[in-house]
């Protein structure tokens, strides 16, 4: 039951950091759905630089953060393309 419980933290996690990345850049909410799954590659972009900066994430709050850190850095980058 652990891998369930797993996937409803992600899910979670990746709803409200995608939630609060959607708030801090203005003009890129893309709904629940789109919300969740820019929150969760926005906690893949976190997983994969935090430990580059040598930071380890030990709590949800900190995973919170880092995701949504990591979800603001997609929304930017995809805003700089939207421009293009």
């Amino acid at each position: 039951m652990q891998g369930f419980e797993d996937v409803i933290a992600w899910i979670v996690i990746g709803g409200v950091s995608g939630w609060l990345a959607g708030l801090i850049v203005e003009g890129y909410g893309f709904g629940l759905v789109g919300n969740i799954v820019i929150g969760i590659i926005g906690a893949a972009i976190a997983g994969l630089v935090t430990p580059l900066l040598g930071l380890s994430i030990e709590t949800k709050l900190g995973n919170i953060i880092a995701a949504t850190l990591g979800a603001v850095l997609l929304l930017v980058l995809i805003g700089a393309a939207r421009r293009r």
